[in-house]
């Protein structure tokens, strides 16, 4: 698999022995008609271009490079297989597709899906022949609609500001897996530290014994089985060895899953997320959550990193500036990023890409909540995610505002399929139903920074720079998720459209000592149990970040550690 791109197994917490990468070059054409269906074109056997996957007919490493807006997109490939492959299931997996997409098995329909953020799989096993076979893809992308998520991809020609290149089609791993006629489909994995215990809620595929075994550093710490006979059971595995999952150190154990023939290789990590009051409790302890804004864009293959082992530097880059942890800001993440965060004890929120919905639509939920649910089914046994944004500043949308009800219904229904994290209804502005209070804050002038929250502190209300619209929350932790924004201009000195908040530092001396009394006033704050610094690296016309686009270092690093890394106020003397 060395030759293909992005090889290894794009989803850690559900491995399997019997897989296939299929990344690499595949057939690839424009469709700038969206006209491809009424042609026919699922039952060609080849197109007139190639293009090599997981990367996005945008990016540099697609070989396409095409920057302008694509309506639809075409992709075909062939496979082959066995008859012992074809004996069980065969799953087509994909990582990701932006947006709508509909996929072809030798001519013959396998499957649609909506949303260019999530993972989804198509059983194919009747379509599918002994020897080769033909994949047909057409994905269908209108960032411009207002009925889809887009995040930060620019709905102008051109980068602008905060947003950047768009992503159009296929930008994860593409992948088949070959399983029994019974099987595992998914689990749920809830730690429960007072217990030194894992249950797990299992989904199967036909009925049989399900077995578990947890193992931490190569010996086994418990086991456990049930019958499954109705597709779901329940399954409590008591752990001989406790090992906290904590900031810094991931501590996971390897879970060992069998059902019949199916054998699947996971992990989970041991902690609990809780909020008390105004505080955050990580394992029953005040954490102060010391986060960067990442962005997740790659010079060269902008939604897609080009390696695995580009997404661990990103995490590195993170720890060795001070920070514990990151928003994942206007994205959902790859499953691969996430399982380097999880054994590296990096703290992340999980957020929907929500920009570009119309929210103020009453079909707004249609066409935000189903795909936030698969993300929330999707992600939900990561130990590093510890808390849900599913949106973030939801601005006016063409002088129309927000839904309440969206974001209120949007909430309730992620605490009902996850109560075992907070959830921020809207990051910034304007909340509605929330766990947690956060605002937004890019004041570069450190002394009125400080003034601003100094009565909050010694006990006083929360000023809110959006007070017009939403009404602080009383008792809830509180915390400052975007602050900072300090542009400093390296790589594109000469540009006039460098973009970044406020007016940037004259020395890189002031841009350091501005930087420092910034970040004191919240890890002094003991009304405040985190920060989020925008942000950790430039992006295209952005450059406010602490590193470059290419991930060089702007500054010493060593410096941004220390003011970031000192005890905050709400942190014990444990900590």
């Amino acid at each position: 698999m060395n030759n293909i791109p992005r090889p290894e197994h794009p989803r850690p917490q559900m491995q399997r022995k019997g897989w296939r990468n299929l990344n690499g070059e595949w057939d690839f054409a424009f469709d700038f008609g969206n006209s491809g269906i009424a042609r026919k074109m699922y039952e060609e056997t080849q197109l007139d271009r190639k293009i090599t996957v997981p990367f996005c007919p945008e990016s540099d490493l697609s070989g396409i490079g095409y920057k302008d807006f694509m309506p639809a997109v075409w992709y075909l490939r062939t496979f082959e297989l066995t008859q012992e492959q074809r004996n069980g299931r065969v799953m087509l997996h994909f990582g990701a597709v932006d947006y709508e997409c509909r996929v072809w098995v030798n001519g013959k329909e396998a499957g649609t899906h909506k949303g260019g953020y999530v993972s989804f799989q198509f059983d194919i096993t009747d379509l599918t022949v002994t020897g080769e076979n033909r994949v047909t893809v057409q994905a269908v992308d209108d960032q411009r609609s207002g009925r889809q998520c887009k995040g930060k991809q620019c709905g102008l020609f051109h980068s602008f500001g905060c947003e950047y290149t768009r992503t159009t089609g296929i930008w994860q791993t593409v992948w088949l897996e070959f399983l029994p006629s019974d099987y595992i489909e998914g689990v749920q994995l809830y730690p429960n530290i007072a217990d030194a215990a894992l249950t797990i809620k299992a989904r199967t595929r036909g009925s049989g014994i399900l077995r578990a075994e947890a193992w931490y550093d190569g010996t086994l710490c418990g086991s456990a089985e049930t019958e499954i006979t109705s597709g779901n059971g329940f399954l409590k595995l008591g752990l001989s060895q406790l090992h906290l999952w904590e900031a810094g150190n991931g501590r996971l154990y390897d879970l060992k899953l069998f059902f019949g023939e199916d054998a699947v290789d996971s992990y989970f990590g041991m902690r609990e997320i809780r909020i008390d009051g105004e505080k955050v409790l990580l394992n029953g302890k005040a954490v102060f959550q010391r986060l960067v804004l990442d962005q997740g864009f790659y010079p060269d293959g902008i939604y897609t990193a080009p390696s695995d082992e580009a997404l661990v530097r990103d995490i590195q880059l993170s720890l060795q500036a001070g920070f514990n942890g990151a928003r994942l800001h206007q994205k959902v993440f790859e499953e691969r990023f996430l399982y380097h965060c999880d054994r590296l004890g990096y703290l992340v929120w999980g957020e929907q890409a929500n920009w570009g919905l119309d929210y103020s639509r009453p079909d707004g939920l249609k066409c935000f909540l189903p795909e936030w649910m698969e993300v929330l089914k999707r992600d939900f046994n990561h130990p590093a995610i510890v808390g849900w944004c599913p949106f973030n500043e939801t601005w006016d949308y063409e002088g129309r505002k927000q839904d309440d009800e969206l974001l209120r219904l949007t909430y309730l229904m992620t605490k009902q399929y996850d109560a075992t994290r907070p959830c921020i209804d809207t990051s910034g502005n304007y909340h509605v139903q929330t766990d947690i209070y956060d605002l937004h804050d890019y004041e570069q002038d450190a002394d009125v920074f400080a003034e601003r929250y100094r009565d909050f502190s010694q006990g006083g209300p929360l000023p809110d720079n959006h007070g017009y619209r939403q009404t602080p929350v009383e008792g809830v932790p509180v915390f400052i998720s975007e602050y900072g924004g300090i542009k400093w201009n390296v790589d594109q000195a000469d540009r006039d459209d460098a973009w970044g908040y406020g007016d940037g530092p004259r020395t890189m001396e002031e841009y350091l000592e501005r930087y420092r009394r910034l970040t004191d006033v919240l890890l002094d704050n003991p009304r405040m149990f985190g920060f989020c610094f925008t942000q950790l690296y430039d992006v295209e016309l952005e450059v406010n970040g602490l590193y470059t686009y290419d991930r060089k270092a702007k500054f010493d690093m060593e410096i941004i550690r220390q003011i970031n890394s000192r005890k905050a106020a709400i942190e014990t003397e444990e900590h």
